[in-house]
């Protein structure tokens, strides 16, 4: 496996941290984040909405694997350096159930949780960028024009 897809709730601050956060860990193959609800996630993976990914996490491989809930959880920790001894646990026939249930408890209280933790959402944080004069596409954010850098406007004569 060379790339991971992950379809993720973007409108969910614990979906976005979760996302947020395996960008910053060490990762053997290369993440890709695609918004559940988007034209791209149903473009790469037709069947998409039949396997309700508003109630689990879906992801994929490169090579047409795919994996939902407690199995797609454990491919994204396997996924990453610092986290494959503990996927190695959790995909224990022992743990794995309790793996389960911990992450459709979660699941099903994403939206409490996140709430709770005051976590904001990609799209929340793409709305307060676009109303600051931020543009935020393709996973990367820019200074849009008009923006005061360190005293001059940008595009404006100094």
């Amino acid at each position: 496996m060379q790339v991971l897809t992950i379809f993720y709730d973007a409108h969910c601050g614990l979906c976005g941290g979760f996302r947020r956060w395996m960008q910053t860990q060490a990762s053997t193959v290369r993440l890709e984040f695609i918004p559940y609800d988007s034209a791209e996630a149903l473009r790469r993976l037709p069947e998409l909405a039949k396997m309700r990914p508003d109630r689990e996490i879906v992801v994929m491989s490169d090579r047409g694997a795919v994996w939902q809930g407690a199995g797609a959880w454990v491919v994204c920790l396997w996924v990453l350096r610092d986290w494959r001894a503990w996927a190695r646990r959790l995909a224990s026939p022992v743990l794995l159930p309790v793996a389960g249930n911990v992450c459709q408890l979660i699941s099903q209280n994403r939206i409490g949780l996140s709430r709770l933790l005051a976590l904001r959402s990609d799209a929340d944080l793409r709305d307060r960028a676009a109303r600051q004069g931020v543009s935020c596409g393709d996973g990367g954010c820019g200074i849009t024009r008009g923006v005061r850098l360190g005293g001059a406007m940008e595009g404006s004569p100094s």
